[in-house]
């Protein structure tokens, strides 16, 4: 009898990405997730960096700003958000100042699925967070793919992270290969 069939959900990209987030992120930390969505990873972060740091949001749908403002006001919570691309973040802290960055690419949870990042833009906020990060510091990427965007975003990031300097960047990738469809995977980025 298999975990699931005995009520035990199968591991997630998401719990992949939570549990590496709890070793990473210390209270006074500055940190930043670049795609809000739901607002989960937001609140972890804020929970995470505590009173003492400065956690920072962006998505370029207001409603799931209005998400994540809603959850974070639920468990008294506090976080600047903004509703733009991830593709600006360098604009709001300085460089080598921050933890840990937090990306989801792919589209909002339970939303329209014909709203989604693109390689451009995503890139775009990979090289402004590489700036941002103080050494030691890491990205947690969760890639959802398939679907209206297919594997362009996919693909794109994933040659982006592979070119990295191995001498200033470590980068993990956890995939699920026994997972039929497209099942999102994680990769985790620390600067030397």
């Amino acid at each position: 009898m298999s975990e699931q069939q005995r009520g035990k959900r199968q591991l997630g990209v998401l719990d992949l990405a939570h549990k590496f987030l709890r070793e990473r992120v210390q209270r006074g930390d500055t940190v930043i997730d670049a795609t809000c969505g739901r607002g989960n990873d937001t609140r972890l972060l804020c929970e995470l960096a505590g009173d003492e740091g400065r956690v920072i949001g962006f998505d370029i749908q207001q409603e799931a700003i209005d998400s994540t403002a809603a959850l974070l006001a639920e468990n008294g919570l506090l976080a600047e958000l903004h509703c733009e691309s991830h593709a600006g973040l360098a604009k709001y802290a300085e460089p080598e100042s921050v933890s840990c960055i937090v990306f989801n690419f792919g589209w909002l949870p339970r939303g329209s699925h014909d709203i989604f990042t693109h390689a451009d833009s995503s890139i775009a906020a990979l090289e402004a967070g590489l700036g941002l990060l103080k050494h030691g510091g890491s990205l947690c990427l969760c890639i959802y793919y398939g679907g209206a965007n297919g594997f362009s975003e996919r693909d794109a990031l994933l040659e982006y992270l592979a070119a990295l300097d191995s001498r200033f960047y470590t980068v993990l990738q956890c995939s699920f290969p026994n997972r039929t469809g497209c099942p999102p995977f994680a990769v985790f980025v620390t600067k030397e």
